[in-house]
């Protein structure tokens, strides 16, 4: 069963009525959105017992986390703990970008503790496959790369980042730039290009990756390998030359009932981001958008997950669907459990923001139950309502006041002790 396909032909599947209900979306609506391509559902037809998500137009704003090994740091049991960090924070999806060890025993492992939708990158695996048993980056081949793409769809991840739009004309156009390529999986095809003089063959052989897509309903995430890497180099004739090509690729997917997700951009001037997500909507056909970030400044080291936030909100607010969350560690190290946790919060943050602002359904009412708890002093049901209950409820521990109903900030001048109490004639 394809979540397309039946769509299409007016059908309601029950992934479809699970994200209508979660959403308090009519089920009808959702349907006519997936036929449209308006709203994904990645579900790959192996995984069972997994949580439902639907992410595109009308929806809550999505979340990802990612998470994986690295070449310098390989540790199973330290990316499971950040798993489960990512799914107490409330990150809506998981993707693993392991580099390091087994790759394939490290995303069954993941995939075996996780309920989460969950997405990967093939061309990584293709590369370290290439550098373990030929030696070489180099010597990875078009057949290569192709079977492992086919491996994570038959392992079951639900949506795979395939950089279909890196085209040697494109490599050349990122030539000029200040910071050049810096998606890791655009990066190995382009050097692959030009180490043997051929396309990428993600889209020589488009119709074979979109034939094993179908096959397991996979849901293709059109990856942003000439995404900007800095201002200077945002919304560059690289960037828009993949962006034309993503587009063309959207409807191509598409015919052949395969679902997909568009990726964007990087680092972005404030200024540019919302032209950039209408025009990115517009030139994909109105297909869910995904964004890493966008990063709004370059000078933020350390505090990336906050530039990031600033960019995402306003990013999810222009029409962007999905966001992909930063931690601290962006630019210097793989992250620990405690980054990944602060990445999935502030990127939540920043997407239930730009729901408000949006107008979907539901979005305000925790705010507003939220004000009335602070009005009435009410601690208990404010930490209930909190994004992050934990760190709210460890503050106010921290900095608890003589009077418990107050915070120490204001103590007996709190605004709503002191509407509630009156000044009295006390000296």
């Amino acid at each position: 069963m394809l979540q397309l396909e039946e769509a299409k032909g007016g059908r309601v599947t029950p992934e479809m009525r699970t994200v209508a209900c979660s959403e308090g979306v009519d089920v009808e609506i959702v349907r006519e959105r997936v036929a449209e391509g308006l709203i994904a559902i990645p579900a790959n037809t192996h995984r069972g017992n997994k949580r439902v998500m639907g992410v595109g137009l009308g929806l809550s704003t999505k979340v990802n986390a990612n998470i994986g090994t690295s070449g310098e740091i390989n540790s199973l049991d330290s990316e499971l703990k950040k798993l489960e960090a990512a799914e107490e924070a409330g990150a809506d999806a998981v993707m693993d970008l392991s580099t390091g060890g087994n790759l394939r025993a490290v995303r069954a492992a993941l995939m075996e503790k996780t309920h989460l939708c969950t997405g990967s990158v093939p061309i990584y695996e293709a590369a370290v496959v290439a550098r373990q048993e030929q030696g070489a980056i180099g010597k990875m081949t078009a057949r290569m790369i192709l079977d492992a793409v086919r491996r994570h769809a038959e392992d079951g991840v639900d949506f795979l980042t395939l950089h279909c739009g890196v085209t040697r004309e494109g490599v050349k156009l990122s030539e000029k730039r200040i910071c050049g390529m810096v998606s890791r999986g655009g990066t190995l095809l382009a050097e692959w290009m030009k180490a043997r003089g051929e396309e990428n063959p993600l889209l020589a052989h488009y119709d074979e990756v979109l034939d094993i897509c179908r096959e397991h309903d996979v849901a293709i995430s059109l990856g942003d390998g000439m995404r900007p890497g800095c201002l200077a180099d945002s919304f560059d004739a690289a960037q828009i030359h993949e962006l034309y090509l993503l587009g063309e690729l959207t409807t191509r997917a598409w015919a052949k009932d395969v679902q997909v997700i568009v990726e964007g951009p990087g680092h972005v001037p404030l200024d540019q981001i919302e032209a950039q997500v209408k025009m990115m909507k517009r030139v994909c056909h109105g297909a869910p958008f995904y964004v890493l970030g966008p990063i709004v400044t370059d000078i933020a080291p350390g505090y990336d997950h906050i530039t990031s936030a600033i960019g995402g909100a306003i990013a999810a607010a222009a029409g962007a669907d999905f966001l992909c969350y930063v931690t601290p560690a962006e630019h210097l190290s793989l992250p620990t459990v405690e980054q990944v946790r602060t990445g999935v919060i502030t990127a939540r943050i920043a997407g239930h923001a730009a729901d408000i602002a949006k107008g979907v359904k539901g979005s305000r009412k925790r705010d507003d139950e939220m004000s009335a708890c602070r009005a009435s002093l009410d601690w208990a049901g404010m930490f209930k309502l909190a994004i992050d209950y934990k760190t709210a409820h460890d503050i106010r521990v921290q900095g608890m006041s003589n009077d418990p109903n107050v915070c120490s900030m204001c103590g007996e001048f709190c605004t709503y002790k002191v509407r509630k109490e009156g000044v009295g004639n006390k000296r």
